[in-house]
């Protein structure tokens, strides 16, 4: 049986522990709101979703340094979006668990905000294949295996090594290089480990790459398909960061075998980057 489940944290305010122990208000989540009771999507035992650190001067914090209990997580200026990449970071750190069933009105509570923009929010990342809905419960997070993940990383390489190519063989050496900075972007991220910001990272360079060719309906097509592919962390499927790096230094080689216009070494990278796709 599929289980409804908010998201949990760790004392330094980070995802990732789901044995927090339950707050004293964790009685009163079982009770849901009429207009959410019919779409039959529960609050009962929900841990709660991790709580921001403290922002600047002025800002009441308890001890551990996190927002005291009540305050809102998000700000009340564009809450879908910023529910939108809460959700995505939590995903892309495996924090919302495959197979798991999420409500919007108790992400919502847990959130400090209605039900709506949770679950708009989550309706967006069923668009983008993140989720599915499951009808008066709420939203079950994909499982993706091996070989759906292979089957995307052929369908990227498909739209964009033949794009590189072309590139390679038409633009100035020049052109490549004001992708610099996006490669050296991937590098900090990856050094950091955090697979969430190293996706940002990466989309960002391989969106770079291909406005090149100033299609702009093929940047968003290969731009989903890459999101696709990196949503939601998979079981048995997290890149360490020695992993991270390597796929970041990917990047900076491909920008000089395309500098130098060594076309040989432009597919032979390309091929290994999807091949490998982290």
């Amino acid at each position: 049986m599929d289980r409804e489940r908010g998201l949990t944290a760790d004392a330094a305010g980070s995802v990732g522990r789901r044995d927090a122990v339950p707050s004293a208000d964790a009685g009163r989540r079982g009770t849901v709101p009429p207009a959410d009771a019919a779409r039959g999507e529960h609050t009962h035992s929900e841990t709660p979703i991790p709580l921001p650190r403290s922002g600047g001067a002025g800002d009441e914090a308890g001890s551990d340094g996190l927002r005291p209990p009540g305050r809102p997580v998000v700000q009340r200026a564009s809450v879908r979006g910023q529910i939108l990449d809460a959700l995505r970071a939590a995903l892309a750190a495996g924090e919302l668990t495959p197979g798991e069933v999420y409500s919007a009105p108790a992400l919502g509570e847990q959130f400090g905000v209605s039900a709506t923009p949770v679950r708009e929010a989550m309706q967006q990342l069923a668009i983008e294949g993140a989720v599915e809905v499951v009808p008066n419960r709420g939203f079950r997070v994909v499982r993706r295996g091996a070989r759906e993940l292979a089957e995307l990383a052929e369908v990227r390489a498909l739209l964009q090594v033949p794009v590189i190519l072309r590139l390679a063989r038409t633009l100035p050496a020049d052109s490549w290089a004001e992708l610099r900075p996006l490669a050296e972007e991937t590098a900090r991220a990856a050094s950091a480990g955090c697979r969430a910001t190293y996706g940002e990272a990466d989309r960002a360079f391989h969106r770079g790459m291909l406005s090149l060719a100033g299609n702009e309906q093929l940047v968003q097509i290969a731009d989903d398909l890459h999101r696709r592919s990196q949503l939601p962390l998979t079981a048995g499927s997290a890149a360490s960061r020695l992993e991270l790096m390597a796929d970041a230094a990917e990047h900076i080689a491909l920008l000089d075998a395309l500098a130098a216009g060594d076309l040989e070494a432009v597919e032979c990278l390309m091929g290994n980057h999807f091949g490998g796709a982290v």
